[in-house]
């Protein structure tokens, strides 16, 4: 199975070189989305023989996977990895999504951090809980952290999903729009590492377009 790793980046120079080596050594190809860094991102990703897609601005975290995913549609991959810059998702967790997707019929697989959820910040612990609950509950499947970007997915999924949103909510979007066209999502246990990083999500402006999407996800789900 032929799988690119895809990285969307905003300012993280100090841990990019070292997840781009760490990938690569495992024969994988690693695409960088950097999103307007003002820092030295793209240069080290260029230094470390990363494909690089770089945006002009920022133009949010869901605007750099979309192209992402393009870019897997354009090429001969089978399916995307996509996880963070930061240092929270470990490359070494990887090799398990690869083989339960070899092994797998199924084409949408999630990182998992809730078993072992220790240095995960109390309050994200319990906003994860709940969003996870309530979309488990809308698209009719659990999933234990729908909030984890660490996901494998197969080509011939992304082929059908046709995206509205460009930031944060993006991720969640692929979620209820793959659950409504029947897809099982199969939940992968992985480890977090927190290093008290800054979140690049606002918590009042995100939070009031992810609810405004969410509903309209429902409203259309009803609808149709």
């Amino acid at each position: 199975m032929n799988t690119c790793v895809i990285i969307p980046t905003y300012n993280e120079e100090k841990t990019i070189g070292d997840i781009i080596e760490r990938i690569k050594d495992q024969g994988l190809s690693v695409l960088i989305i950097d999103d307007g860094s003002t820092d030295n991102t793209a240069q080290i990703a260029k230094e470390k023989s990363a494909i690089l897609i770089r945006n002009s601005h920022n133009q949010g975290k869901g605007a750099a996977l979309i192209k992402g995913y393009d870019y897997i549609k354009r090429n001969a991959f089978d399916s995307v990895i996509t996880m963070d810059g930061d240092g929270q998702h470990l490359p070494e967790d990887i090799p398990n999504f690869l083989e339960t997707a070899r092994r797998s019929q199924y084409e949408f697989f999630i990182g998992n951090r809730m078993l072992k959820p220790h240095g995960m910040p109390l309050l994200r612990q319990l906003t994860n809980r709940v969003m996870s609950w309530f979309i488990s509950l809308i698209i009719g499947q659990k999933i234990s952290d729908t909030q984890c970007g660490f996901r494998l997915i197969k080509r011939s999924l992304l082929e059908k999903i046709n995206f509205t949103t460009h930031r944060f909510e993006t991720e969640t979007e692929i979620l209820l729009k793959s659950g409504k066209l029947g897809y099982r999502i199969i939940s992968i246990p992985v480890r977090t590492v927190y290093l008290h990083e800054k979140s690049q999500i606002n918590p009042l402006v995100d939070t009031i377009r992810f609810v405004r999407f969410v509903f309209r996800e429902v409203i259309n789900k009803k609808g149709s």
